[in-house]
């Protein structure tokens, strides 16, 4: 068996697992979250982990984590070095020792995408965190809220709105779900809306 062909295998037993919920991504994000609720520390899992609990199976390679400033600073004063490591020095992520996962960490106050000011920002996730399984996730309404934003100035996020069209379809969410979102992703998300309306194209 070639180096290629070992890499290729591996990498269909860390999906298999995934969709176990037994890869190294579940473990990472137990262990993050097992951490930030022995501080005390408010959290919401967001990113493909909460798409995988609103009804949407995909596999991802990293964690993403919504925090406060505040919970950010008292997790690394805290989680450095007992578990987890900086990306690099200073960087807001952190990487799960063990299994060098990625976690990525949104701050409340932040924008999404690139960055300017349109008037949304990430929500304080103990208002928006719904409880699964014994861990904390964003709800399904500021799940989809962050997807359209961060794409509609992240051209490098086509997939938020794929996860978008996808989540339409298997929450069956009406148009009128619009109208709980933030006023700049609505329109978005009703054209979205209707583009989930039309049948999935067949894959070759």
């Amino acid at each position: 068996m070639t180096t290629k062909d070992t890499e290729i295998q591996a990498r269909i037993e860390q999906l298999g697992r995934f969709f176990m919920g037994t890869s190294d991504v579940h473990l990472a994000m137990a262990r993050v979250v097992k951490t930030l609720e022995e501080l005390g520390i408010s959290y919401a899992i967001c990113g493909a982990m909460a798409v995988n609990v609103h009804g949407l199976k995909r596999a991802t390679e990293d964690v993403d984590v919504l925090l406060t400033p505040e919970g950010l600073s008292k997790f690394k004063a805290h989680a450095l070095g007992r578990g987890f490591v900086e990306k690099f020095p200073g960087s807001r992520g952190v990487k799960d020792a063990e299994t060098k996962v990625p976690i990525d960490f949104l701050l409340t106050g932040g924008v999404p995408g690139d960055g300017v000011m349109r008037g949304m920002t990430f929500p304080d996730p103990k208002d928006v965190a719904i409880e699964s399984a014994g861990k904390r996730y964003v709800d399904l309404a500021t799940l989809v809220g962050m997807k359209v934003a961060s794409a509609m100035t992240a051209p490098d996020r086509p997939r938020d709105f794929d996860d978008v069209i996808r989540l339409i379809r298997s929450n069956e969410l009406g148009e009128h779900f619009a109208d709980g979102l933030h006023p700049y992703v609505r329109e978005k998300y009703r054209e979205l809306w209707r583009i989930a309306q039309m049948p999935p194209a067949m894959e070759s």
